[in-house]
């Protein structure tokens, strides 16, 4: 079992968290005409990248979404954050 640490309520069993989606991924201009071949690559295409990531998870417990940086071959974590301004550099 992996620990991974919510930034709000500290480390935690992973079978708390839920993956969201990569990080960053800009949802398309809804005020511009949005084909539906944008919208299905937004909804169901993932980066999936071999080697580091950043991606979007929600603690189930305290249903908080926040960034997680970690390496997608070792699983190894090295950085989560809350979603403010000032973490998403």
């Amino acid at each position: 079992m992996q620990i991974f640490t919510c930034p709000f309520c500290g480390p935690r069993s992973e079978t708390e968290f839920h993956f969201v989606g990569d990080f960053p991924k800009p949802r398309p201009d809804g005020m511009a005409k949005v084909s539906a071949e944008m919208w299905s690559d937004y909804l169901h295409n993932q980066n999936n990248p071999k080697g580091a990531a950043s991606e979007l998870w929600m603690h189930m417990a305290c249903h908080e979404i926040f960034r997680m940086d970690r390496h997608t071959v070792t699983h190894e974590v090295t950085g989560s954050y809350a979603l403010s301004s000032e973490a998403q550099s």
